[in-house]
């Protein structure tokens, strides 16, 4: 591991060295002298308790699905990979940038330039959200057509769709406030929101899905509505929470120029982070069109498995997010030796962690496909894509974390890369397999392989790539 401090040499590789006539600046915080372990765990909790609860509201969700009918659950495998998307571009991925320019900030003891940045962000965010608000309204249709969506399941999709993706600019929103607040090296404000706001989603999406009590049963418009309900309540809050001055930094509208530098600042890591999640739910998309043409049964039993997959994400999230502040603390006090490290230590933890799911689902996967279904033959469907996945989770944690830390290094490109890798298999292999009418299960082998690639390549494109600020520049 390439690693260096100010005034000591570089090491692994030679990538990473500081000129020792540079002044050390030590932030006035203990996330960049405190023990790297027990930081990051305490860091972690509050983001693992809130990211449970959102897994909690995608298995809800998907319960309530599959009380709803087959035809729910097909519909709702089109349509979760495009929240997801939302999820990821704005939390994990523009939401990275954001929470990696605060932090370098207040790691270099600028405060002012903190709080100018969260204006900024929000000014992204809002964009962005609207844009996809939009753009989802207009071409919802086409979208979901495209991936395999036809009669039924197409119409059930779009009634989703039609309530929770038109709320995009909610999701944008909550997730850039969130960032900021997490920049600052606070994880308890914004998990525990997100916490109160995912239980209410549930809640909510429960009552008007299922029609409980004198509720009447509105069906999937009803469960999107607890996704609304949950975010629009989140985004009031820490919009407050910031603009109180409760927070490290205060977010003022009135007396804060936007400039072209701090912009920048921000998209020079999440513009570049975006097309990762980009990639990621493209990959997945292209796997749902391919397992659409083996039938509705199939592609409700890849639903529930790959919707295993993506609560992965939010278990990483947890771990990665609480390395991004502290990686960008450090590399803002340019301590590259411990960035590196808080970034090897978070990667270790979710490796371990999600190793551990990967090897009891496919071990036992039927304890999770007989949550949402009886129905033999689509558990059939997900207990092989399982059987297959699940060895690979460890791997795939790995890599998914190095690209939280990564951001809060300002150098994304090499896990962005890993990602187009998985990509890259996913399409010729699909296209291989699909020409030569290769059977469902060798698809779901392909599809592992590329999780563990993904890993493996990001692991080594970190590993080599330097983390060193420029000199002059403000970290």
């Amino acid at each position: 591991m390439a690693e260096a401090v100010a005034g000591s040499p570089a090491r692994a590789g030679g990538a990473d060295r500081i000129s020792a006539e540079e002044p050390r600046r030590l932030p006035p915080n203990p996330l960049v002298t405190a023990p790297i372990l027990p930081t990051l765990l305490r860091l972690t909790v509050p983001n693992l308790i809130a990211m449970s609860v959102t897994a909690l509201v995608a298995i809800c969700e998907t319960a309530y699905v599959g009380i709803l009918g087959t035809v729910e659950l097909a519909a709702i495998a089109l349509v979760f990979p495009m929240v997801m998307l939302m999820q990821m571009l704005s939390s994990g991925a523009m939401g990275g940038g954001v929470s990696s320019a605060v932090s370098r900030a207040l790691g270099a003891g600028d405060v002012p330039r903190a709080a100018a940045l969260a204006l900024h962000a929000l000014s992204i965010g809002a964009i962005a959200g609207i844009f996809f608000t939009v753009a989802f309204t207009a071409f919802g249709d086409s979208i979901f057509s495209a991936l395999g969506g036809r009669g039924p399941v197409l119409a059930k999709a779009l009634s989703y769709a039609h309530v929770a993706l038109t709320a995009a600019v909610l999701i944008w929103l909550v997730n850039t406030l969130a960032s900021i607040v997490r920049g600052t090296g606070n994880m308890n404000v914004p998990s525990f929101t997100l916490l109160a706001a995912s239980l209410l989603q549930i809640v909510v999406g429960g009552t008007f899905g299922l029609g409980l009590g004198p509720i009447p049963r509105f069906g999937l418009p009803g469960v999107a509505m607890g996704l609304v309900v949950g975010f629009g309540c989140a985004a009031v809050y820490l919009l407050w929470f910031l603009m109180s001055g409760r927070a490290r930094i205060t977010l003022r509208f009135a007396g804060v120029p936007l400039n072209r530098e701090m912009f920048f600042d921000i998209l020079k890591v999440g513009g570049v982070a975006a097309l990762s999640p980009l990639q990621s739910v493209l990959t997945v998309l292209i796997v749902t069109k391919l397992v659409s043409s083996y039938g509705v049964e199939a592609l409700a039993g890849y639903g529930i498995g790959a919707r295993l997959e993506f609560l992965l994400v939010p278990i990483a999230f947890a771990v990665g997010v609480a390395t991004v502040p502290m990686v960008g603390m450090a590399i803002g006090a340019r301590d590259v030796t411990r960035a590196r490290a808080v970034a090897w230590t978070g990667a270790i933890v979710t490796a371990v962690a999600l190793g551990f799911i990967g090897v009891v689902v496919g071990l036992f996967p039927g304890l999770w496909a007989a949550i949402f279904t009886a129905d033999a033959g689509v558990r059939g469907v997900a207990d092989t894509y399982l059987r297959l996945a699940g060895p690979t989770f460890g791997l795939f944690g790995l890599g998914l974390c190095l690209y939280f830390a990564s951001q809060g290094a300002g150098k994304v490109l090499q896990p962005v890369l890993a990602g187009t890798l998985r990509l890259a298999i996913v399409i010729a292999g699909g296209w291989y397999l699909t020409s030569t009418a290769a059977p469902l299960w060798a698809l779901f082998a392909m599809v592992a392989l590329s999780l563990a690639l993904y890993g493996i390549a990001t692991g080594l494109g970190v590993y080599a790539t330097s983390w060193a600020p420029a000199a002059g520049n403000k970290a």
